[in-house]
C-alpha cells in the first residue's frame, strides 16, 4: 500500500517562502502523476499543481492564480514531489495535501499546515 508523508509546512511571514515535500513509500513502481491540493479553513479543497512523468520529460500544471509563485518538481529516485512556494500571502494559509495517481484509488497524505501571518 502506497503511503505519502508530507513535510515542510509551518508559520511564515507574508512574502516569505516554504518548500513542501511529499515522500511516497510502499511501492517499487514509479508513480507517474503526483501533485498537491490545499484546503483553507471553511473552504473546499482546491487543486494546486500536478506533475506527470512522461516518456522523456515531465509536465507540470498549475492553478492559474498560483503558477507565478508556486513551482512543483519531483525526484524520481526518491519518489518524492516538492512544492516551492514563494511570495506567500495570508490567503495561502491552508492544509496542503499531497496525492498520487495510482492504478487503483489515489493515495493521499495526511496534510501539512501552512500558515502565512505576521
Amino acid at each position: 500500500q502506497v503511503q505519502l508523508v508530507e513535510s515542510g509546512g509551518g508559520l511564515v511571514q507574508p512574502g516569505g517562502s516554504l518548500r513542501l515535500s511529499c515522500a511516497a513509500s510502499g511501492t517499487d513502481s514509479r508513480i507517474l502523476t503526483m501533485g498537491w491540493y490545499r484546503q483553507a479553513p471553511g473552504k473546499q479543497r482546491e487543486w494546486v499543481a500536478t506533475i506527470t512523468r512522461g516518456y522523456s520529460t515531465t509536465y507540470a500544471t498549475y492553478e492559474d492564480s498560483l503558477k507565478d509563485r508556486f513551482t512543483i518538481s519531483r525526484d524520481d529516485a526518491k519518489n518524492t514531489v516538492y512544492l516551492q512556494m514563494n511570495s506567500l500571502k495570508p490567503d495561502d494559509t491552508a492544509i496542503y495535501y499531497c496525492f498520487a495517481n495510482l492504478p487503483g484509488p489515489d493515495a493521499w497524505g495526511q496534510g501539512t499546515q501552512v500558515t502565512v501571518s505576521s
